[in-house]
């Protein structure tokens, strides 16, 4: 494979990552045996479904590592939004993080090649790429100085407004959330025509009830725990793009782990983030219905809505792979899904 050369970010699934991923995870030289706690944070809040499957994470390590390993857990915000806690990482006082896209760009923008909006039809046809893709990725992670353990998602990101979105022209009147501190983004949106306004992430509730921004982008599931979608009561039901995420570790921190620990440990970080991913996509029907229960109005698109956000997002893939994605990640996932639809039509015709 062709490696795909990126520039460091200077602002901030069934994801296989198969036997390449394994190797380069275990290939990191070993530090003495000696016990060692991770510290790891996240937006995800206290209590929440995902804060519990890392507690369990963290007690399935301890047993797997004979006590020699201790992860130690800081939810909800409280070191900072995901580019707080990628720059404490690369500090030392913060070892690891579940981080979402935001996060995962402060590492390398390379990722948002799995977040093209509308590039991905479903679910089987972005895994099918992310499989492909994330050897590559988790090299490129690697020399950055951090081992992608797993990979996760929350399911697709839809937007959520103060008054109904149906066409990307009336999201272009809105002010929208954008991550703080990702120029290349805003750029784009602002390229687009859009209004884009960047904030941290922990600041969002307070930005929708003072009108900031009276419209984001999210998933279903993040809408509900944070109780965002109570200052922006529309849905607009447009598959935008998958909101990719990973537990991440600093190669520095993961060389103070025992070698003979690190295969079990990165099995068990798997299958959490794999149970985490599948439990997002299961529930985002229900997440939704609990919404409009509550409020929340879904704002349906007919054909020729869809195609005109579908258009929109196409319209900006040559800006898209020149600012927002590095080029050679871009053509690689382009590749990847073309092959994966000629495949699945193959198949079909057999």
């Amino acid at each position: 494979m062709k490696r795909m050369h990126t520039q460091p970010c200077t602002s901030k699934t069934r994801l296989g990552a198969g036997a390449l991923a394994v190797a380069l995870l275990t290939a990191v030289t070993p530090a003495q045996a000696q016990k060692v706690t991770l510290k790891m944070a996240t937006l995800v809040p206290q209590g929440s479904a995902w804060h519990t499957s890392l507690q369990e994470l963290g007690q399935s390590w301890q047993k797997l590592s004979g006590g020699a390993v201790t992860l130690r857990l800081y939810p909800g915000g409280v070191a900072g939004d995901d580019g707080d806690v990628v720059r404490k990482m690369r500090l030392g006082t913060l070892d690891a993080g579940l981080l979402a896209t935001a996060g995962m760009v402060d590492i390398d923008r390379s990722v948002l090649a799995l977040t093209i909006p509308m590039a991905y039809r479903d679910y089987d046809e972005l895994d099918a790429v992310a499989e492909r893709l994330s050897p590559e990725l988790e090299r490129i992670f690697l020399e950055r100085g951090f081992v992608v353990l797993a990979w996760a998602d929350g399911g697709w990101v839809h937007f959520f407004a103060k008054s109904p979105v149906r066409t990307p022209d009336d999201l272009k009147g809105m002010k929208l959330f954008t991550w703080g501190g990702d120029t290349p983004a805003v750029e784009m949106w602002k390229a687009a025509g859009f209004n884009p306004v960047p904030l941290p992430a922990t600041e969002i509730s307070t930005a929708l009830q003072t009108g900031l921004v009276n419209a984001l982008p999210t998933t279903p599931q993040a809408a509900v725990l944070l109780q965002w979608f109570t200052h922006a009561p529309y849905m607009t039901d447009v598959k935008w793009a998958v909101l990719l995420g990973g537990i991440v570790v600093t190669k520095r921190a993961w060389e103070r782990v025992p070698a003979e620990h690190r295969p079990a440990l990165v099995a068990a970080a798997r299958e959490t983030a794999r149970a985490l991913r599948d439990a997002s996509r299961r529930a985002a029907a229900a997440d939704i219905e609990a919404m409009r229960k509550r409020g929340l109005t879904v704002v349906h698109l007919d054909a020729a809505a869809e195609a005109a956000w579908r258009a929109a997002a196409e319209a900006a893939y040559p800006r898209v792979r020149e600012v927002f994605v590095p080029a050679a990640a871009f053509d690689l996932a382009m590749r990847y899904r073309e092959e994966v639809r000629r495949s699945a039509a193959g198949g079909a015709g057999r």
